[in-house]
């Protein structure tokens, strides 16, 4: 692996080659990496790939490390009435030995006690960050919980983990959606499980990728430009369209009168570990930018709702409905001053000022979310272009 300065040197050495045509052509090579989970070879790699990208828009890219204990998932299961269904455990919660736990199966929230209910079940959809069942983990009623993962399309649609760093509560394993009614039945007939999730730990370094436009004048608050980069699946439009619009605005954007600072960060899945990281680092930027503009999850997807713009005030949002509506494009509006979804509630919390678009996506943490068929191109491309333009607004010394 190339440490941060063998890998500076060899693309500082490239001759800088014209930025891809197209503005989704980034999300097939991102799809083709593979899985881009915090930490692992796949992570590390493309950070380095979206350096060269970086790099082709005439900036300087840096690979910014941050600590993980990275989770890899080993033996995972329940086993109940002759059968074994495999899952992955919620990376924010505890894990169990090759024996693992063995109990009745019980419905989560109903009047069960610890014996009859020692194995909780519920369904919960990948977008709530099991919030809904944060006080029960807490309570210590089940000694395992399985969490029948609901998204808007079958399969094993993952949940992300706040708190990532500081693990609660009993094992947690999801499980795919086609299971809910096998664990209605078990549950219904009292029946006992076991549920093993061993998982191994590898203390790894994680990388940001950051650049930096400098501007006329670099006394002025700089404009900061965000996506996330990591996440459980191939992610193809859950993360490739923001990453697609945080190179167009690299790409758009010349000669600005102040500094435009990018991040692309990894632990997105794991609580925003990459953005409180460089936050960490930075610690005067929330509140001293002049804007911060986060490109969230499934921009340019190609089921869901066409998306929602966050806004930290009524300047961020006109800026960029302007711009959306010259681009055609029709999009709710969160309230201002309502708490965003994504790296801008991290914003939000710190006082900041933002514009932020996320989208819908029933692919969402599904792992048949790939190029291309999970992209909508011309949407994407509409979203970009309408971003890129806000940015120059952004970027005047007004």
């Amino acid at each position: 692996m190339l440490d941060r300065r063998e890998f500076l040197a060899i693309t500082a050495a490239l001759a800088a080659r014209p930025a891809t045509g197209a503005i989704p052509d980034p999300i097939a090579e991102y799809d083709r990496q593979g899985i881009h989970r915090t930490g692992t070879a796949v992570d590390q790699a493309s950070a380095e790939w979206l350096a060269r990208e970086v790099h082709a828009r005439g900036l300087t890219p840096k690979l910014e490390p941050f600590p993980v204990s990275r989770v890899d998932p080993g033996t995972c299961f329940i086993e109940a009435g002759g059968r074994r269904v495999e899952g992955v455990p919620m990376f924010n919660g505890t894990f169990t030995d090759a024996a693992g736990v063995r109990g009745q199966i019980g419905q989560v929230g109903g009047d069960a006690t610890r014996d009859e209910a020692a194995i909780g079940w519920l369904e919960l959809a990948p977008n709530g960050e099991g919030q809904e069942i944060a006080e029960v983990r807490r309570s210590g009623k089940h000694r395992a919980i399985i969490v029948v993962t609901k998204g808007g399309t079958p399969g094993l649609s993952l949940i992300n983990c706040p708190g990532f760093r500081h693990p609660f509560g009993p094992p947690v394993l999801q499980i795919p959606s086609q299971e809910a009614d096998w664990m209605r039945q078990l549950a219904s007939a009292k029946t006992e499980g076991t549920v093993v999730a061993q998982v191994k730990r590898t203390e790894v370094e994680a990388l940001n990728v950051t650049a930096v436009q400098k501007g006329e004048n670099s006394s002025l608050p700089p404009v900061v430009v965000m996506t996330p980069r990591s996440g459980w699946w191939h992610c193809a439009s859950e993360r490739g369209g923001g990453i697609a619009c945080w190179l167009e605005v690299m790409s758009q954007v010349r000669d600005p009168a102040r500094d435009f600072i990018y991040i692309a960060s990894s632990g997105h899945e794991l609580g925003h570990l990459g953005l409180e990281a460089f936050i960490g680092k930075n610690p005067k930027l929330i509140s001293q930018a002049r804007a911060w503009i986060h490109f969230g999850a499934n921009i340019g997807a190609a089921t869901g709702p066409m998306g929602t713009l966050q806004a930290s005030d009524a300047a961020m949002q006109s800026i960029a409905l302007r711009e959306l509506d010259a681009a055609g494009l029709k999009v709710n509006r969160r309230p201002l001053g309502q708490a965003p979804n994504g790296e801008a509630g991290n914003i939000h919390r710190g006082g900041g000022k933002y514009m932020s678009m996320i989208g819908g996506n029933d692919l969402f943490h599904n792992p048949l979310d790939r190029w291309p068929g999970a992209v909508n191109s011309e949407a994407l491309t509409g979203f970009a272009k309408a971003f890129a333009r806000a940015a120059v607004v952004l970027g005047q010394a007004g």
